[in-house]
């Protein structure tokens, strides 16, 4: 074998032959055996259907890598230490964690098979390692474990490959392919968060399945032509992959890099941090990385640390009484920076501190309290401040919303289009055009405006000569 032969080779999931000897042959077939097409490799566009075979449920095991519980894993794997796939201990974790992401969902899904039985097949490793079908087992474990009944007891499953089968194991972006196929094909299944999907996005993309691929797998864009395609990459960039760095960032300045439940718990939270960190990329953050949006702003390149310090203390509060949903003052922030007044107000959280004192840290047994506990114990520490500050900045931004008038929003128009930047020979070649363009749009919505206002005014003196 040449020596960089494990180096061009895709790489395959461990194979754990003791669990794989014990599935098979402690596998049922029934009298007569279904048989099921499943997503993997091309085998779904030639029609190639695989046997369906029953496997006790307790030789089937969860994967850490799920795309559905990777924040869970992640952030307990940050704080805790590995998760050994194959221990008890680290099954029943992952499956609390399961449970927990979306319980109505797990629930309505308990009930269906409780009454129609499991329709459809898992897919599974050759050691029972569960690709597609989790929550399905889940569910079966309860309904066994709440009736004793036997027909709970065994899975329907599809089992891919071993070493000395045709094709080969999966690798592991084959794995993750099939992942992706079968939640991008779900109809009734308990959807990613959107957060867990952002996650599983740049995971698949570490494995080698780029955004590309990802998308060739939903029945959706199956039509589109490339330059469509690569306008819905730009777009699943700037809704999941960018704002994803911006949490990166955010828990690296409190120290916590990895600990992914602390942006966001699960389906119940779909308007907490991570909806924060959505528009705090799209409003603040690409703002602050173009020199010209920086500057409408009124921020030097030198202040880029302390903005991004005041966003991420306002989204670490999360709660702001008698104020907008946090995502929605992200939204707001580049306005209240813009005023030099409300700026002002903001600046001040800079005051606040990140780190707890060493004695908030622990609970009154000696024991030290996770990074939400923590949040809590910063939020209310520090709330008064926090509140205060973000209430009078965002008052600033309201009370001058009421005093624009046709009139300021005039000056203000002519003050941009005279403003010492505006360079017409500065402007990129490719871009003259667009310049251009837009110019001419300007100048046509003056004239469209000048023409109002002299009938206005024609109209008044007519009035006011009918008077006298």
């Amino acid at each position: 074998m040449p020596e960089n032969d494990n180096i061009t080779r895709p790489a395959i999931r461990e194979i754990i032959n003791d669990f794989a000897n014990e599935i098979k042959s402690r596998l049922r077939r029934d009298a007569t055996p279904s048989k099921e097409v499943i997503f993997f490799r091309n085998e779904h566009r030639i029609n190639k259907e695989r046997v369906v075979v029953r496997v006790p449920s307790e030789l089937l095991r969860f994967r850490k890598d799920n795309g559905r519980i990777l924040s869970d894993v992640m952030s307990y794997e940050k704080d805790k230490g590995t998760l050994t796939e194959k221990s008890e201990e680290a099954q029943g974790i992952l499956r609390d964690f399961l449970y927990k992401k979306d319980p109505e969902k797990t629930n309505e899904l308990i009930n269906s098979i409780k009454h129609v039985g499991q329709r459809e097949p898992a897919i599974i490793t050759c050691d029972g390692f569960l690709i597609n079908g989790n929550r399905r087992k889940v569910a079966l474990d309860k309904l066994f474990i709440d009736t004793g009944e036997d027909q709970y007891s065994t899975m329907k499953v599809v089992i891919l490959p071993n070493i000395s089968d045709e094709g080969g194991p999966p690798t592991l972006k084959e794995i993750e392919q099939i992942e992706n196929r079968y939640q991008l094909q779900s109809e009734g299944k308990s959807e990613y968060t959107r957060f867990d999907k952002a996650l599983s996005m740049r995971y698949k993309i570490q494995k080698g399945m780029s955004l590309k691929e990802q998308l060739k797998d939903d029945p959706q864009y199956a039509d589109f032509r490339p330059a469509e395609i690569n306008k819905i990459i730009k777009k699943l960039e700037k809704e999941y992959l960018e704002p994803l760095e911006c949490v990166d960032d955010y828990l690296s300045i409190l120290d916590r890099s990895g600990l992914y439940s602390t942006v966001s718990s699960g389906a119940g939270d779909r308007l907490g941090r991570w909806e924060a960190f959505i528009d705090y990329y799209a409003r603040v953050k690409k703002n602050l990385n173009d020199p010209n949006k920086r500057i409408k702003m009124g921020i030097d390149e030198n202040e880029i640390g302390d903005i991004e310090e005041i966003a991420f203390k306002i989204i670490r509060k999360r709660e702001f009484p008698e104020l907008p949903k946090v995502h929605m003052l992200m939204r707001q922030l580049p306005k209240m920076l813009e005023n030099k007044h409300a700026k002002k107000e903001l600046v001040k959280l800079l005051d606040i501190e990140l780190e707890l004192e060493p004695e908030e840290c622990f609970d009154e047994n000696g024991n030290e309290k996770d990074e939400k506990e923590k949040d809590l114990v910063w939020g209310q520490k520090n709330a008064s401040v926090l509140i205060n500050h973000v209430k009078k900045a965002k008052r600033i931004i309201d009370n001058e919303k009421e005093r624009e008038t046709s009139l300021t929003l005039l000056e203000a128009s002519l003050a941009k289009l005279e403003h010492e930047n505006m360079e017409p020979e500065a402007v990129d070649i490719s871009d003259l055009k667009k310049a251009m363009n837009l110019a001419k749009e300007i100048k046509e919505t003056a004239n469209d405006l000048e023409s109002q206002f002299y009938h206005l005014q024609k109209t008044l003196k007519k009035l006011k000569d009918n008077f006298n």
